[in-house]
């Protein structure tokens, strides 16, 4: 097993440097929503133009304006009204992870649902993110969610890249995962810097598993980090098996590691709510 691992990791590392590795590209609609929020110029009228050219995610973002996790005493009506209750940096980060969706879908069965796995798990952490930065962080929640999202982006090319030219990869579930686990956070930090994201999401795949990391003070990776882990409380993953007491990004969120965040009373009904909300 461990040759064809060698050999697959060569040719994804070879292909990056020669820039050979087709990255995915965000969604028309994510990459305008970005152009007018780093506009200065721009109001929440110019953003609500964009949005309103996609009905299936203007309606998402209502939805969220309108959720009990936002405590809006107005009900929101349309998307202008959304933009206006969110903030126009809010939206842009709530409107790049919801287009995303889109990306993560494949023309054949298996790619398909491991696709879907992977943003299965990816809403799960954003979620779990949203509800512990708002609770335990200044950080704001909009990127929180948004680290969340793309934290296993990486996964996407290398299983086009198995799609595309070696196929046998996809009958060979133990090996895919190996190759997935070592690659995908390098080139999820790839993607996200082409992406021109700031250097505090750049970061978050490759650092997310740094569970020996020391920082000055809690950041996003810290929190895609106890997140990620507390979503594989009750598996068999083998991140449960780790001492969480030596992970010190627990410190900086604040959180215990012994605290099951999908058992507090006052965070797991919130945690639910944030994942239907993206999912």
């Amino acid at each position: 097993m461990s040759n064809i691992v060698d050999q697959i990791r060569s040719e994804l590392i070879n292909a990056i440097k020669t820039d050979q590795l087709t990255l995915p590209t965000l969604p028309e609609v994510a990459l305008q929503v970005r152009e007018v929020a780093n506009d200065p110029d721009s109001s929440v009228a110019d953003l609500a133009k964009v949005l309103g050219n996609d009905a299936a995610l203007s309606a998402r973002v209502i939805k969220v304006a309108n959720s009990p996790l936002l405590r809006g005493n107005q009900p929101i009506e349309d998307v202008k009204m959304a933009v206006g209750r969110l903030g126009l940096n809010y939206t842009a980060n709530l409107a790049t992870g919801l287009a995303m969706e889109q990306m993560f879908q494949a023309t054949t069965d298996i790619v398909d649902t491991r696709m879907r796995e992977v943003w299965a798990k990816s809403t799960e952490v954003a979620g779990i993110c949203h509800i512990l930065c708002k609770h335990y962080t200044k950080l704001g929640a909009d990127q929180a969610t948004l680290a969340g999202l793309v934290h296993k982006i990486g996964v996407l090319p290398i299983l086009k890249f198995a799609e595309e030219k070696h196929t046998e990869l996809l009958e060979n579930s133990a090996t895919l995962d190996l190759v997935i686990n070592e690659l995908h956070p390098l080139i999820g930090s790839l993607i996200l810097k082409t992406w021109e994201f700031p250097d505090h999401l750049i970061i978050v795949p490759k650092e997310h598993i740094n569970f020996q990391r020391k920082v000055d003070k809690v950041d996003f990776a810290d929190l895609v980090m106890v997140s990620s882990l507390q979503s594989y409380i009750g598996t068999d993953h083998p991140y449960t098996q780790m001492d969480w007491t030596t992970i010190s990004a627990f410190d900086r969120v604040g959180l215990s590691p012994e605290i099951d965040t999908h058992e507090a009373e006052d965070l797991s009904a919130e945690m639910e709510a944030a994942m239907a909300l993206l999912a």
